[in-house]
């Protein structure tokens, strides 16, 4: 029999910062948004091949200032939620799925 008392403390760091990541309503409407961004973006200007959707479409989608969007999609890549790719002067995001699935097996074996 194997007992789990508390998750190992690189887990339970990692869940701690997703979970504040996904605190912001804004910042988790994001990370749905790029689950399926051919949805919620305009195909032919906003998503670029395999780097994902741009900032600026990001940005405009929400109506907030770019420094916040900058900062929010910053907070959602330390927490291992989204990938940055620059392209230009641009830079584009993308959910990281093999992330995320960790952080999920992480959780389920944590609570």
């Amino acid at each position: 029999m194997t007992t789990h008392a508390n998750p190992a403390p690189d887990n339970a760091a990692q869940l701690l910062d997703v979970f504040k990541a996904l605190a912001n309503p804004v910042r988790l409407q994001m990370l749905e948004w790029l689950r399926d961004p051919e949805r919620h973006f305009p195909v032919e200007q906003a998503i670029a091949d395999d780097v994902g959707v741009c900032v600026s479409h990001i940005q405009a989608k929400t109506g907030l200032a770019q420094s916040t969007v900058s900062a929010y999609m910053a907070s959602l890549e330390r927490a291992g939620l989204v990938r940055s790719t620059r392209v230009g002067k641009w830079t584009h995001y993308r959910r990281d799925e093999q992330h995320i699935a960790r952080i999920v097996d992480v959780l389920g074996r944590s609570l």
